[in-house]
């Protein structure tokens, strides 16, 4: 008798196992029709792959877009350098200053603003590759631009 006890407790594990995993099947199948629209795996299958077409699509397009956009930037300042001095002795304070705006490459120009007591000069100057180009850089100048970062 208590083995007949024993073989009915286990066939009603398994039964109630077998039915929990059952419903979440159905609750899955249910889950897939429902959002695909399908009434057959096969139509359900199809809109998935239809799915992840369009996403694969829409990704390469997002890629090229990045990739323009990376090369584009490239060519706006990214890098500023800013240095304060005093370009008279004795004389004043560090009211002149020098800065310098530099693309990826290092390109760009570096303006230098001069404060006298007759009033302020402002230079600016051609940068290629971090070196000035048309004019001789101050050492002030060529400070600025190894604190562009």
């Amino acid at each position: 008798m208590n083995l007949v006890y024993i073989g009915f407790g286990i066939t009603l594990i398994w039964l109630i196992a077998l039915s929990f995993f059952l419903f979440k099947l159905r609750a899955h199948y249910f889950r897939l029709t429902t959002k695909t629209g399908g009434k057959h795996i096969d139509e359900i299958l199809d809109n998935i792959l239809k799915t992840v077409d369009e996403h694969s699509h829409l990704i390469d397009e997002s890629k090229k877009g990045i990739s323009l956009l990376e090369k584009d930037t490239a060519m706006h300042f990214q890098k500023i350098g800013y240095v304060k001095f005093n370009p008279f002795d004795r004389v004043g304070g560090d009211q002149s200053f020098v800065v310098a705006l530099l693309d990826k490459g290092d390109n760009g120009m570096v303006t230098t603003f001069l404060y006298t007591r007759e009033g302020v000069r402002i230079y600016a100057k051609p940068v290629k590759s971090g070196v000035g180009t048309e004019f001789t850089l101050s050492e002030e100048e060529k400070e600025a631009i190894k604190k562009a970062e």
